[in-house]
């Protein structure tokens, strides 16, 4: 099983992927995105967030 990470330092806070995914990402108070519920969509909606994303930031990890 697979899951949405965010690398925060690429993060630049464009606010695309709650758009794309609300039950899966959040947008901190400090502007970045964060992962609230990282099976809160199915793994073809994440993808579209992950390729939406302008800067990469989000991307999968194993879930061990």
């Amino acid at each position: 099983m697979r899951i949405p990470k965010i690398d925060k330092e690429k993060c630049i806070g464009c606010g695309t992927c709650p758009l794309i995914c609300p039950n899966v990402f959040r947008m901190t108070d400090e502007n970045k995105a964060e992962v609230t519920n990282d099976t809160g969509d199915t793994e073809e909606n994440i993808q579209s967030a992950v390729d939406a994303c302008p800067t990469a930031a989000i991307f999968w990890e194993e879930k061990v």
